[in-house]
């Protein structure tokens, strides 16, 4: 067994490898996305939304962590007012469509819908508020693309276990389907859950995210588990009762970073990469389309609890039922990446939990460059690993990213060319796994519109294309430097060569410029 698992993870990570080395990591190539790539950008409702109380809307759990004494919060704010897109959603529709992109990528406060979290109490104000900013986004001929769910789960619910009660896949078959019913005449796509590996592994395992719940050993694992079935359930309900009449796609977006192996010739770091990236992206992409968690997961999981003196395992199986219905249960997967990290085997055991249970330890390289965010150092090379791991290892399958994006470092203001030289790199690493490593993307979009609440981190850190106020009450929105940039890459589909009559010294440096210069024309 173990000669086949050791071969196993070779044979994967040799196939990565193989792909990428066409062209070198930092090599910079021209060329276009096919012509039914779509480019957009993102934002999520708790972080830009505001109007916390305001129309029926009902309490959630980040309402709830973010009011707490004393703050969980790095700089004590909360969303409460955030950005004021309630108020603001037509401005936001006109930035949207001056970046230049296709779609826009928004969440739905569950609790703007359902104020008690169920269909016993439908807010009429929270459907009219989401066809408002549906209506304005297509006039401005932008599409508009939805998750269901990003992260502000309504606390009548949490009052009852949230995540770790299977009562909510119920509840949350019952909000996705008044969302088909009242959207999905104009919305087609359509994301279940946003990054449910946040929700579980740092809301209900370390406790720094809401609800803060500090469990590590068991309740991640039954978060996961119950999310997976509301996914299924989501979909399900989709396929049977409104497929046929509104001819959308529904998905779910996972998280994952690069891990890299800390050094590429010892196997123990090749094996320890590759449970991290099971462990990661894994336990959600495995089930939906292979219907069981990833075996070195399984494997794992089992063989601690059992050493532990349980009876039974900390990570849930499925049954036969659940088995099949969640297998499948995906039209595209959504990929959120932002940062690498190196990783070895752990030479101690940090005890069960979904740290310890991957006997890996992940940290990064001190030479990346700095941003805003400790956790976030730019790597575009890993951009293009990661993506060849998903298509080698989970049979190519639709991908779209929905996240991808750069924390501002500290007074930048809006000349943010440190967030261009990131997109440039990221960007290109896309093109070269779609055109060279024929990797499955469908579409790109950055993170985000706008400086927005960053969860535990309050206003502290800055990722979006325009810089927000937070200090004045219009929270004026104002263009980064970033913006140009990006907007023309959208609109040339990636990086058209440019035809100039001089020569190759001359065109060589020429086109560095075009690249990363955003007041150059392609």
């Amino acid at each position: 067994m173990k000669i086949v698992a050791v071969f196993n993870y070779l044979l994967s990570f040799l196939i990565a490898y193989w792909n990428t080395e066409s062209v070198a990591e930092d090599e910079f190539i021209y060329g276009q996305f096919p012509s039914y790539f779509r480019w957009g950008i993102g934002t999520s409702s708790y972080q830009v939304e505001g109007a916390w109380n305001l129309d029926g809307k009902g309490e959630n759990i980040w309402d709830n962590f973010t009011h707490s004494t004393p703050s969980p919060i790095k700089d004590g704010s909360t969303g409460d007012f955030a950005c004021d897109s309630y108020h603001k959603y037509e401005e936001d529709s006109k930035l949207v469509k001056s970046i230049g992109v296709d779609f826009y990528r928004f969440s739905i406060s569950w609790s703007r819908i359902l104020p008690l979290g169920t269909k016993e109490k439908v807010n009429q104000a929270g459907i009219d508020y989401y066809n408002n900013l549906i209506n304005s986004l297509i006039h401005h001929e932008i599409t508009p693309v939805i998750s269901i769910h990003h992260w502000d789960l309504p606390m009548p619910l949490q009052n009852k276990g949230g995540w770790t009660n299977e009562e909510m896949i119920e509840h949350f078959g019952d909000f996705a389907r008044i969302l088909y019913a009242n959207f999905g005449d104009r919305v087609k796509q359509w994301f279940t859950f946003n990054e449910a590996w946040v929700i579980c592994v740092m809301g209900y395992g370390d406790g720094i995210f809401a609800p803060g719940v500090k469990e590590i050993t068991e309740t991640p694992y039954t978060c996961i588990h119950t999310i997976l079935k509301a996914h299924a359930q989501a979909y399900r309900i989709y396929d049977l009762e409104f497929r046929d009449e509104q001819q959308g796609q529904v998905g779910i977006t996972i998280d994952s970073g690069w891990l890299e192996p800390s050094d590429p010739n010892k196997l123990e770091d090749i094996e320890a990469s590759e449970r991290a990236l099971q462990f990661k992206f894994g336990m959600f992409a495995s089930p939906i389309v292979f219907g069981k968690y990833p075996d070195i997961v399984r494997k794992s999981v089992d063989e601690r609890s059992k050493q532990e003196g349980r009876s039974t395992s900390r990570l849930p199986s499925f049954d036969k039922y659940w088995t099949d219905y969640i297998k499948g249960s995906y039209d595209f997967i959504g990929l959120n990446h932002y940062s690498s990290y190196l990783v070895t085997s752990a030479s101690s055991d940090p005890g069960p939990g979904w740290y310890g249970d991957q006997n890996a330890v992940t940290f990064q390289d001190p030479s990346w460059p700095e941003t805003g965010s400790t956790w976030l150092r730019p790597v575009p090379w890993g951009f293009r690993k990661v993506l060849n791991w998903i298509k080698n290892t989970f049979n190519n399958p639709p991908l779209i990213v929905t996240e991808n994006g750069y924390s501002d470092l500290p007074d930048v203001g809006l000349n943010d060319y440190g967030r261009i030289e990131y997109y440039k790199g990221y960007i290109n690493n896309l093109l070269k796994a779609v055109i060279i490593d024929g990797c499955n993307v469908r579409g790109y979009s950055a993170w985000s519109l706008m400086d927005n609440f960053e969860w535990a981190s309050g206003y502290t850190e800055r990722f979006g294309l325009h810089w927000v106020n937070f200090t004045d009450p219009s929270r004026e929105r104002i263009p980064k430097e970033s913006v140009k940039y990006l907007r023309k890459v959208f609109l040339s589909n990636g990086f058209p060569k440019p035809t100039l009559p001089w020569n190759s010294i001359q065109l060589n440096e020429q086109c560095a410029a075009v690249a990363l210069d955003p007041d150059t024309s392609f």
